[in-house]
């Protein structure tokens, strides 16, 4: 069983704080402390140029468990080399030595500008504060200082029965561009009470991302910075989770599942000037790859997009998504395309039925299905995208500015 709602987790505490990074009368950095203990698992960005804290991350989590992890929004501390390394080195070993930990014990996170130097002394100069005002409720904050160009904060719970408890699961993400997960998510950090095993807590959290942030677009762009991370306090009194296939192991992921999607849904949704949360659905491929080469084609075309922004059932573009997306001997006579219930081609071509009206009546919806069927196989894939608008435009000319 999944419920709604949002719940702290024991072991968990944040505090958020503003070091004036790149924004003025907001907070902009956050820190969370992990209860001893804690199993960290994480994925992080497949992008070649990956930003100075991400190495930092796989370093330390190669070594110890962290106890502390530390967020700034408004600066990526990326494109940097070893100033940026240094940096970042620096911003931990601030901490742990306030926090009287290994500097392998502080997990850096950053988002926001690339190339842009990491102000050090102002993130330095906030951490006294921020660890004085810890508080295991502080997730509500913390979600709204790790922000950059979302409108939102992005916050999710769910508790399931585990081990004969009730166990909780609670996320908190950031994303609204640059949103084309490789491997990873833009910056989530999702944490549980449950006592879970390491080796398995890793094959847990690939498995939901595969499923949520692995299979969403907003731009096709996959950032420098994106980064997941699951972590277990253990602080139910109960046997670690062994066995995923028993019945506490299909709960937990059942339960990460439904966070991670959720806060993936919330990215797409919240996209840089999106009107329109759009699935697209690709049936009877081949394989999975197949099916998730043509999805990702259709999403990532700037004439079906703007398309959708301007609700027009311009079916063209989709078709010619389809015919590009490099499927080798693609039947075009076996494809069928439909928006919602409405088919709009048969066969390869139009629909014998399909009227324009009934084509714009489902795209003027602010949430709509895509669906394609190859006639390859039984295959099938889905993903999560949005519109482009001229807003889109607007935020990513100026965000510099």
């Amino acid at each position: 069983m999944v419920e709604e709602g949002f719940y702290p987790i024991a072991g968990v505490r944040l505090a958020a704080g503003a070091a004036g990074i790149r924004y003025r009368g907001r907070d902009d950095l956050v820190l969370i402390e992990l209860a001893p203990g804690s199993q960290s698992a994480a994925v992080l960005t497949r992008n070649a140029f990956c930003a100075a804290p991400v190495v930092l991350v796989r370093r330390h989590l190669a070594k110890t468990r962290p106890r502390y992890l530390l967020i700034n929004a408004g600066n990526a501390n990326a494109g940097l080399g070893e100033a940026g390394l240094a940096a970042a080195r620096t911003c931990c070993e601030a901490l742990a030595a306030a926090a009287g930990c290994q500097t392998e014990e502080v997990l850096p996170f950053s988002t926001g500008v690339i190339g842009e130097p990491l102000p050090v002394e102002r993130i330095t100069a906030a951490i006294p504060a921020l660890l004085s005002g810890l508080d295991s409720g502080g997730w509500s904050k913390a979600a709204r200082a790790i922000m950059t160009t979302d409108t939102i904060p992005k916050l999710v719970s769910r508790r399931f029965a585990f081990g004969g408890q009730i166990a909780t699961i609670t996320g908190m993400a950031k994303g609204a561009g640059m949103i084309c997960p490789n491997l990873a998510t833009m910056l989530a950090f999702i944490a549980t009470d449950a006592q879970v095993a390491p080796e398995f807590l890793h094959v847990c959290l690939q498995s939901a991302v595969a499923r949520s942030f692995n299979a969403i677009t907003i731009d096709g762009d996959t950032s420098t910075n994106d980064a997941c991370v699951l972590i277990a306090t253990g602080a139910l009194a109960h046997p670690p989770l062994t066995d995923l296939q028993g019945a506490a192991g299909r709960a937990f992921q059942e339960a990460l599942d439904a966070v991670c999607i959720a806060l993936a849904t919330a990215i797409v949704r919240d996209g840089e000037g999106a009107t329109k949360l759009v699935r697209i659905r690709v049936e009877t491929a081949r394989d999975l790859e197949e099916a998730r080469q043509v999805a990702y084609t259709i999403a990532h075309s700037p004439l079906v997009k703007t398309a959708l922004f301007a609700s027009d059932p311009n079916w063209g573009r989709i078709l010619a998504a389809v015919g590009r997306a490099g499927i080798q001997d693609l039947a075009i006579e076996a494809v069928h395309l439909w928006l919602d219930e409405v088919q709009i081609v048969a066969g390869g071509a139009r629909a014998p039925d399909y009227t324009e009206a009934a084509g714009a009546a489902v795209m003027a919806k602010p949430e709509l299905l895509i669906r394609v069927a190859l006639g390859r196989g039984d295959a099938c894939a889905e993903i999560l995208t949005c519109d482009l608008s001229e807003e889109y435009v607007r935020i990513n000319a100026s965000y510099r500015s």
